[in-house]
């Protein structure tokens, strides 16, 4: 009878060995532009914007009616372009982002994720923006603001 359960746990021991980890992505995945508004008059001094609503040209709005200092916000991840319509009191302001993709293996369960870099900010329109200054030109997490707005 010892023999059985030995030949049992045994089993059960080299059963559990043999499973593999489970592949649930933990790790971050393609990361979001941050953009923090600050006050045009006060550069250093952030400024919320009211009714902010932020949508890709020819699609549903990202932020809708929004008050706040920062938002994040997809680039895509198949075009080295990606063209926002910023809108705060009824002024619309465009900006063009461009960039270059790079992917970058992450793991098995993740796969890949896109990091962007030499991120370029054009405006052709100045309604309610101002300045918009690149803190950081290369996308490849969501830990610090990469644009601030001036407005």
């Amino acid at each position: 009878m010892k023999k059985l359960y030995i030949l049992l746990l045994i089993g059960f021991t080299v059963s559990f060995l043999s499973c593999e980890v489970d592949d649930i992505c933990l790790e971050p995945t393609t990361p979001q532009l941050i953009i923090r508004f600050y006050d045009a008059a006060k550069p250093t001094v952030k400024k919320s914007v009211t009714n902010l609503n932020v949508w890709v040209q020819g699609k549903d709005s990202i932020v809708k009616n929004k008050a706040t200092d920062s938002i994040a916000i997809p680039l895509k991840t198949d075009s080295d372009i990606t063209i926002y319509k910023f809108s705060s009191a009824n002024l619309v302001d465009e900006i063009t982002y461009s960039y270059q993709r790079n992917e970058v293996f992450v793991s098995r369960s993740c796969g890949y994720k896109t990091v962007f870099q030499n991120i370029i900010a054009s405006k052709p329109t100045a309604n309610w923006i101002k300045q918009m200054i690149i803190i950081n030109p290369t996308i490849e997490n969501e830990k610090n603001a990469h644009i601030n707005i001036m407005h």
